[in-house]
């Protein structure tokens, strides 16, 4: 039952992807969308493939770890979508928002690397939170004359001390997820 469910998922997904480039073909899509965006849609349906695949594979952690990688990726969710939209340094324009990328590349190595295990899971977001807490440090030191936008260099290290916040919050249910492994398993 399970792998129809999956196999389902996937053909839909797959075939959605597939009609794209059928679909933008005919009026009124014709003249509106282009091709970069049918590839920006292909890439979202894979995302909601892969996001049906991490629900799936989070249903066999336990509720600790659950909240944990939670609360981890809607701080990655967040920073994207606040850097991308309206900017943290300054705004969206400024070139210096794009360090903010390096927060979640930190996650993605440091998750690959530990292999999802609660105690590097935990390691990995307390090293997202410092690098989340050093971007706008990183913004002083290499340009001085960045504008900050209406937030100032205050605001901006407020922002980023509730964004660190929630990668150090993750961290720590990630290592109580650790404790509650080892307590069942002995």
């Amino acid at each position: 039952m399970q792998n129809t469910t999956r196999f389902i998922v996937w053909a839909v997904v797959v075939a959605l992807i597939l009609l794209i480039p059928l679909v933008i073909q005919f009026p009124p899509f014709a003249s509106e969308v282009q091709w970069n965006e049918a590839v920006a849609y292909g890439v979202i349906l894979l995302a909601v493939g892969g996001a049906y695949e991490l629900w799936r594979w989070l249903k066999t952690q336990n509720r600790t770890y659950r909240l944990a990688f939670g609360v981890g990726l809607l701080g990655v969710i967040l920073l994207g979508w606040v850097s991308g939209a309206v900017g943290i340094i300054g705004s969206e324009n400024n070139s210096a928002n794009l360090m903010y990328w390096a927060v979640p590349a930190v996650g993605l190595v440091g998750s690959l690397i530990s292999r999802f295990k609660p105690l590097g899971m935990a390691r990995t977001l307390f090293a997202a939170a410092l690098v989340q807490f050093l971007v706008p440090v990183a913004a002083l030191i290499i340009s001085p004359e960045v504008s900050w936008g209406n937030a100032g260099v205050i605001g901006v290290f407020v922002a980023n001390s509730i964004f660190a916040a929630l990668f150090a919050v993750s961290a720590l249910l990630f290592r109580r997820a650790r404790v509650t492994d080892s307590n069942t398993v002995s």
